[in-house]
């Protein structure tokens, strides 16, 4: 009989395991148990499961992962040494859960859902030589990472890998050491907040924090750059955005540190001022992320300038406001939020401000929406607040979509408050191969207890960073 054809595919490799596993055992087994389960729970198996990876097998203390994208695994191995570092922060280092991790991309054998083969080889042996808490890559990983991440790495030369019949060039993934461990407050972190002027004579605040490549937020309703920055319901999204990129983000005209006092307030000034913005900052071409107005105007900047956005993220949008949507309910329902917006905005009482905190984020703790009341009228003013609604209410962007060239994700909640799901499946639908994340929750405002900000944060970073 012919031999059975044995089942192959190219994949990348990352293998890993616990540095001086057996020491910890001897030490103290059931603490080292204990870490390495938690560790596993929190960090690891969740890290790999964002990035489409596969744990082909456990063995004590190893894992072994299959990848389709080699930019995915490198990018789970970083992820998962970044947090590592961070939870080993305030441990001994004797008492410390430390992976090595090895990653080779090659062919792959497989077998009962087991995988075989040098690709699988390399990857182990590679493991062997990288340091405690790092990452050793192999020449052909290299060359498919480079300019795709923000990483460097160090060549260790040609490695003779035990049982490797030729040798390997070989590379460590250098990190930062205060990338690591990352900021804990945004106070660790320095905005810097600059001005410039709009076509109009609009002054427009806007700010910069982190490092790493760019990343914009187009403005929105009710934004403040040194507000929600600092102690908004808002500040850890930004806080953790900034981690991994510059984040730009500015106040629109009418809010924040913007001009208030101002005549137009229209789709083309909101474009006119991203323009103004990205210009002043010296940026040419960057990923765009807009929220929920702030999808509208995103879609029609990139429209319009098409070789400066890379990437399209879109959370949270509509494509056509509660005007144009033509359902006579939610029409009332705006309508009757634009007269508690007009009559109640500015009053010395909350009430009407509480409303729309309950509104934007049902599900937040009374302190969140004590803090969100407090925030709109830091924001802008009543008049403004009425006039912004309004515009927005009436925007409609839908011949705009299918002119869309860039890379996009559209993200929306089930059951989001303030925003339709439909109007987040509509924006999807009109773009030319986006991707659509359908999340769960109800919340408006992505709030840091809420599960499904984590997914959202790490869709931004793995559409952003391909």
């Amino acid at each position: 009989m012919a031999d059975e054809r044995l089942e192959r595919r190219l994949a990348a490799v990352l293998a890993a395991d616990v540095a001086g596993y057996s020491r910890l055992m001897g030490r103290d087994e059931k603490r080292t148990l204990a870490d390495l389960k938690s560790s596993r729970k929190a960090l690891v198996d969740p890290a790999i499961a964002a990035h489409r990876g596969r744990i082909v097998k456990t063995t004590g203390d190893g894992l072994l992962v299959e990848f389709a994208s080699v930019v995915d695994a490198v990018d789970c191995a970083v992820k998962i040494q970044r947090g590592m570092a961070a939870k080993n922060a305030d441990v001994p280092r004797d008492l410390r859960i430390e992976f090595r991790i090895g990653i080779h991309v090659g062919d792959i054998i497989i077998d009962d859902n087991d995988i075989f083969g040098d690709g699988v080889n390399i990857a182990a042996r590679l493991e062997g030589i990288a340091e405690p808490g790092g990452i050793c890559i192999s020449r052909q990983v290299y060359d498919q990472i480079e300019g795709k991440l923000s990483q460097t790495c160090r060549p260790l030369g040609a490695q003779n890998l035990k049982n490797i019949s030729k040798s390997v060039e070989a590379y460590s993934v250098d990190f930062n050491a205060a990338e690591i461990a990352g900021p804990t407050e945004p106070g660790n972190m320095k905005l810097k907040i600059d001005y410039c002027r709009a076509p109009d004579g609009v002054r427009l605040a806007y700010a910069t924090v982190g490092s790493g490549p760019p990343l914009v937020k187009t403005a929105n309703w009710m934004n403040h750059v040194e507000y929600d920055w600092e102690s908004s319901a808002l500040g850890h999204v930004f806080m953790t955005l900034a981690r991994d990129f510059t984040l730009l983000r500015y106040d629109a005209r009418g809010n924040g540190l913007s001009d208030w006092d101002v005549e137009d307030l229209s789709l083309d000034a909101w474009v006119s001022d991203l323009e103004t913005v990205v210009d002043a900052a010296g940026l040419d071409r960057f990923p765009l992320f807009g929220m929920s107005q702030g999808c509208a105007i995103s879609v029609a900047f990139a429209v319009r300038h098409p070789e400066r956005v890379s990437h399209l993220v879109l959370y949270g949008g509509f494509a056509r406001g509660a005007y144009r949507r033509g359902n006579e309910l939610e029409v009332q329902k705006a309508r009757a939020l634009a007269t508690l917006i007009r009559t109640g905005w500015g009053e010395e009482t909350p009430v009407y401000r509480q409303l729309f905190s309950s509104l934007f984020m049902p599900g937040g703790t009374p302190e969140q929406l004590q803090k969100f009341a407090e925030r709109q009228r830091t924001t802008t003013s009543a008049e403004c607040a009425y006039r912004y609604f309004e515009t927005t209410r009436n925007l409609d962007v839908r011949e705009l979509l299918s002119k869309v060239t860039a890379p996009t994700l559209v993200m929306h909640k089930r059951d989001d408050q303030v925003q339709p799901f439909e109007a987040g499946r509509e924006l999807a639908a009109g773009i030319p191969g986006a991707r659509f994340v359908a999340l769960p929750g109800q919340n408006h405002i992505p709030l840091e207890q809420d599960p499904e900000t984590a997914r959202m944060l790490e869709e931004i970073r793995l559409l952003v960073r391909r």
